[in-house]
């Protein structure tokens, strides 16, 4: 059984809105956006080719981020918590997540895996107030 490595919703908007509300949405919840990637741009600048509009957003929760790194001092190599956007077509945008228990289970350990399902929780809530 392959297990899902995302949460993801729909929207029928806009992709600026979709951006927009995404990073309120990481806001409320907690969370910084300390990257942001357009790949649309960095596709048509590095390959010269079209390619739909997605940004990945480099989302943090500090105070989990310190907990886990406290834990773990290689866990950096899976942080931040990336959120994608990409649009589907002209009305609708996709959002998803990284589920940080599916990157978390090749570390086993139980105290990180607590800390993942904190943030997975978060990330559920972002998903989930998104309209």
């Amino acid at each position: 059984m392959i297990m899902k490595y995302y949460i993801g919703k729909v929207l029928n908007t806009d992709f600026e809105t979709a951006v927009s509300k995404t990073k309120e949405a990481l806001q409320k919840e907690g969370f910084g956006v300390l990257s942001e990637i357009d790949i649309h741009e960095k596709l048509k600048e590095k390959l010269d080719v079209d390619f739909r509009k997605y940004k990945i957003l480099g989302a943090c929760n500090p105070p989990l981020a310190h907990e886990a790194l406290q834990i773990e001092d290689k866990v950096g190599t899976m942080l931040p918590c990336n959120v994608i956007v990409q649009q589907l077509d002209e009305k609708r945008v996709e959002i998803a997540a990284v589920d940080p228990l599916a990157s978390m289970k090749a570390i086993e350990n139980e105290e990180l895996t607590k800390i993942a399902k904190k943030v997975k929780e978060k990330l559920e809530n972002v998903i989930s107030i998104l309209t």
